[in-house]
């Protein structure tokens, strides 16, 4: 009786660990798999940034002056030398009014400056004649030495005030030129207070109403170039010497995460940060999603080589082991440790150069295991 009970106290322990071994050892584990197809291989870096403008411009006055009208709102779309804004042009247009008289009176002073200078002409003629005639007659004893010498004065009185209109005439021209520049000016100020858009875009904010003053430099509106939209991103230093301008990438913005929007890599940041070691490289995109927003997040994914009939395997199918990567492959239900070789990374996509072939199955416990694959573990697949 008392063997038996020192047999029952030892079986029972046996009989556990059996059980236990038996289910933790020799049966099947369930694990995930993966049939090997060859297919396309893209090799991609990936970047993280928000959606930029290139072209983007505070709209401001040239002048101190009231704001009359804002014409335009937050969303509208414009076009190059549309009106967005105007300023109070009472003033300025009274100061136009000003310079146009100065011009014309300049003007009108030029025209009878010319008359004086025919006038002269026209004297300083009839001097010379008349001192030709003197002259003959001082020469044959008929005139008198007072009459030529007189004759001689009138002359240069003469041609003296010939020299004074032309001098008069340079003079007013000047003045005239003057008054004209003047014009140009004011009308130069009065065209500032119609504020236009430089370049076809979208206002994307609204700093102002009507009826305050405004002052130069201050932000009436900000206006960005739509054909000129990108996303700046930040890549690893790493991948410097992959990337080229030209490019293809795609893009998914984080508010519309299922679609998949083509670009292309259109400018390298040519600095370093020297904190996070990565870089900008900016993507300009072809297409936006419907309500897109300036700064809004999103991933870049920049193509830097691509295979076709290439064998490739889900990134998280491969482990390390001893600093080596392989996968579990299934071999009659049983798990087979394979040594790979790898080639170029996509998105989730590792291209097999060694190691595995077409056709084969690899597996990987689900998320949360808690056993560990072992080598010739049996293994079921769902």
């Amino acid at each position: 009786m008392f063997r038996l009970r020192s047999t029952a106290k030892w079986l029972v322990p046996l009989v556990v660990v059996g059980a236990l071994f038996v289910r933790f050892k020799l049966s099947p584990i369930t694990v995930a798999a993966h049939r090997l197809k060859e297919g396309t291989v893209l090799s991609e870096v990936m970047g993280t940034g928000t959606l930029e403008a290139r072209v983007k411009t505070t709209i401001s006055p040239r002048l101190q002056e009231r704001l009359a009208e804002v014409l335009v709102d937050q969303n509208d779309a414009v076009r190059s030398g549309q009106l967005l804004a105007r300023l109070d042009d009472g003033e300025l247009r009274q100061q136009v009014q000003v310079a146009e008289a100065a011009l014309a009176a300049a003007r009108a002073s030029v025209d009878r400056m010319r008359a004086e200078e025919a006038r002269a002409q026209a004297v300083l003629r009839l001097a010379r004649l008349e001192n030709q005639r003197v002259a003959d007659l001082w020469q044959n004893r008929v005139a008198a030495q007072a009459d030529y010498d007189k004759s001689n004065e009138q002359l240069r009185v003469a041609e003296a005030d010939l020299q004074r209109a032309e001098a008069a005439i340079v003079e007013a021209e000047r003045q005239a030129a003057a008054a004209e520049q003047s014009l140009l000016l004011h009308r130069e100020q009065l065209e500032y207070t119609q504020i236009r858009s430089p370049y076809d875009g979208l206002v994307v904010r609204r700093d102002r109403d009507a009826g305050g003053v405004v002052v130069p430099g201050s932000s009436l509106l900000q206006l960005v170039d739509t054909n000129e939209i990108w996303v700046s991103a930040w890549v690893d230093e790493t991948a410097a010497a992959d990337l080229s301008i030209g490019q293809p990438a795609h893009v998914v913005f984080r508010s519309d995460p299922a679609t998949n929007y083509v670009g292309m890599l259109a400018r390298l940041g040519r600095e370093t940060d020297r904190e996070t070691r990565e870089f900008l490289v900016d993507v300009r995109v072809s297409s936006l999603p419907r309500n897109w927003t300036l700064g809004q997040r999103a991933e870049v994914y920049i193509e830097t080589g691509r295979k076709s009939s290439a064998l490739a395997v889900p990134e998280r199918f491969i482990q390390w082991q001893a600093g080596v990567p392989g996968v579990w492959a299934n071999e009659k239900d049983r798990a087979r440790w394979r040594v790979i070789q790898t080639g170029l990374r996509g998105r989730g996509q590792v291209e097999i150069v060694k190691g595995l072939a077409a056709g084969e199955t690899i597996v990987r416990l689900p998320e949360g295991a808690k056993r560990k694959l072992t080598e010739g573990q049996r293994i079921r697949v769902p």
